[in-house]
């Protein structure tokens, strides 16, 4: 497998473990990826994993030591998982970066979800962010202060006149079905305000940044909007031609 990986942006269709394979140690800045959240369903343009552990870490372990690999000194890794198996990919990211390179347990959480009479909504995905080093890029995201913050509160030494420094509980509204400025036909499509937050603070301009689990390429458009390059793939044809048109690759 032969690609130029100097072009501004590479997609390619193929296993991650494939374009892994071939790229050098230390070349990427920054990973996103929205796995596969071990459901078992049927998507239509793929099928998930099964909730089975074994089958978890077969499919995970080898592609979670080449991402590190592949992540420079400086990078950090987002894993986007579901609440299924996500006790488990918190496990093997702990293995594979080491406990100390944790560095945030990122709750997504949206206001709209399917509901069961039986349960409390599920209104929540989780971002795992990983370093490598000490040493990595990030640029904190800020908000306004709330408007009930007391008196005097401005006086204090962490007062900032940009906003305070966002949590890790990010209140960010998934698409509407009806979403006609964003959605592509895509079943599990994220939102640009999400890929935003992630590539603004974990990366600079100029710098390159991968997504193994690419899917409608939101992560790929985000990029060539905020001057990042950009490598992805995907296993699944259709999700490589949606990709393509919206990078204008």
């Amino acid at each position: 497998m032969e690609i130029d990986f100097s072009k501004d942006i590479v997609i390619e269709c193929c296993d991650n473990l494939e374009l892994l394979g071939v790229q050098g140690s230390g070349s990427v800045d920054l990973i996103y990826s929205d796995i596969l959240y071990g459901t078992g369903r049927n998507f239509g343009d793929y099928v998930d994993l099964k909730p089975i552990r074994r089958e978890v870490e077969d499919h995970y372990i080898p592609r979670f030591l080449e991402m590190r690999r592949v992540l420079r000194d400086s990078g950090s890794m987002y894993i986007h998982v579901g609440v299924h198996i996500s006790h488990w990919i918190r496990c093997l990211l702990d293995d594979v970066f080491g406990f100390e390179n944790f560095r945030n347990e990122i709750i997504w959480h949206y206001n709209s979800a399917p509901r069961r009479r039986n349960c409390f909504g599920n209104r929540h995905d989780v971002l795992y962010r990983y370093s490598v080093s000490d040493e990595f890029v990030f640029n904190p995201v800020r908000e306004p202060y709330s408007l009930s913050a007391p008196r005097g509160y401005e006086k204090e030494r962490y007062y900032h006149s940009d906003g305070k420094v966002i949590g890790d509980v990010w209140a960010l509204n998934m698409l509407g079905q009806n979403d006609k400025s964003e959605r592509c036909g895509y079943p599990t499509q994220k939102p640009r305000s999400l890929i935003e937050r992630v590539i603004c603070s974990s990366s600079n301009v100029g710098d390159i940044v991968a997504d193994y689990y690419m899917g409608s390429g939101t992560t790929g458009a985000v990029c060539k909007e905020l001057g990042r390059r950009f490598i992805g793939c995907d296993i699944n044809p259709r999700a490589v031609q949606i990709s393509r048109d919206r990078c204008g690759y």
